[in-house]
């Protein structure tokens, strides 16, 4: 069987995944997702593993979100076992989820110049791997499934080392990436400015466990665990408690959700100054305080500017672009003086082609959290 039919077949197979949203479901599902486990130790430092730092971080994220009554927690997994990738993202998709958050750190080879002094956080949706950087982090995160004795037919003939096989990256789109983006854009901005990490941006790249999720998806490299001051932090009780903070805090701003539990509300009051800081910020740099806010509804987002009037807006009225976090992002439909109205535009003129079409707040020519 050619590569070219074996993608094909691998994506017949996912259609038929389960959708992400149940009907009738109360509240929003968060699935986290301690990457590595068991026998599949991740990432080696000098004096811990990848899968230990992405499970306390899990943990104490689960922790940090225990009181948001909105919100359910589901763990792929919660004690150091090895879970298949095929499997993790078996659990989303069976327990409804609205969101999946894949934890892990990164590293880079012995041979590289750079491996005691590279830092930085980045946060991956799926996509194709535009540098080699972005594809080697892939197939590393990818080979665990050589752990599996039988991995070349759970996965349909898929190679995780060959590159020929990531072709089934460029011949599926993800419906969920607008979302996927704009959470991870939420995501590495409070890893930054929260638990000071350093900028990696967010990065498309083909893995497996993301592909596999029919909800909208991101992996999460929080550093490097090859610098030895990174994997210091990584492995330390601040480090792990300002990391989860800073997902938490992104998964309650994504969600809409509040913590309301007393015990958490120096966690909440310092949250909530935090993002009126943001965005008191925001209005000092670029936005002056008479501006008027609207709304507006973003369709979809790419890599690469799409010209006007590409099959792509599907017909769309109105299609304005803006560039944010490296990408080139797309709305329809004009201003609108309340989300309300932005909300029925949507529904009645733009879901049809664009179901995972959002409202975001616009002022003074910008985006604004």
């Amino acid at each position: 069987m050619n590569i070219l039919h074996k993608a094909l077949t691998l994506l017949l197979f996912l259609v038929c995944l389960p959708a992400a949203f149940a009907a009738g479901k109360d509240g929003f599902t968060v699935v986290l997702d301690p990457g590595h486990g068991g026998k599949d130790y991740g990432a080696v430092g000098l004096i811990t593993y990848e899968k230990t730092i992405n499970l306390n971080v899990a943990l104490e994220i689960r922790r940090l979100l225990a009181d948001a009554k909105e919100l359910n927690i589901v763990m792929t997994r919660d004690d150091d076992r090895f879970i298949a990738l095929q499997e993790r993202a078996n659990i989303a998709n069976r327990n409804h989820g609205d969101l999946f958050v894949s934890i892990h750190v990164n590293s880079v080879a012995k041979n590289n110049k750079n491996r005691l002094s590279i830092a930085g956080a980045s946060v991956y949706t799926l996509g194709l791997h535009r540098t080699a950087s972005n594809l080697e982090v892939a197939k590393r995160e990818n080979a665990v499934m050589e752990l599996e004795s039988d991995y070349s037919t759970k996965y349909q003939g898929f190679d995780p080392n060959s590159t020929e096989s990531y072709i089934m990256f460029e011949l599926s789109q993800n419906k969920h990436l607008d979302q996927s983006i704009n959470f991870a854009d939420m995501t590495v901005a409070r890893l930054c400015k929260n638990a000071g990490r350093r900028n990696r941006g967010v990065l498309q790249a083909g893995f497996w466990v993301l592909h596999a999720s029919a909800m909208p998806s991101v992996l999460i490299e929080l550093d490097f665990i090859c610098n030895p001051t990174c994997e210091k932090y990584l492995n330390s009780k601040e480090g792990v408690s300002q990391m989860a903070q800073a997902i938490a805090d992104a998964i309650l701003q994504y969600t809409g959700c509040r913590v309301e539990h007393s015990e958490n509300s120096e966690h909440s009051e310092r949250s909530e100054n935090s993002e009126n800081s943001e965005n008191s910020e925001s209005s000092e740099n670029s936005t002056p305080s008479s501006a008027k806010l609207t709304y507006r509804i973003q369709i979809l987002a790419s890599s690469i500017s799409i010209p006007q009037g590409s099959a792509r807006f599907k017909g769309a009225e109105k299609v304005e672009e803006y560039q944010q976090g490296g990408w080139f992002k797309y709305t329809a439909g004009g201003d609108f003086e309340t989300d309300g109205e932005a909300e029925r535009y949507a529904r009645q003129h733009l879901r049809g082609a664009f179901p995972e079409a959002f409202i975001i707040k616009w002022q003074n020519g910008q985006r604004v959290n």
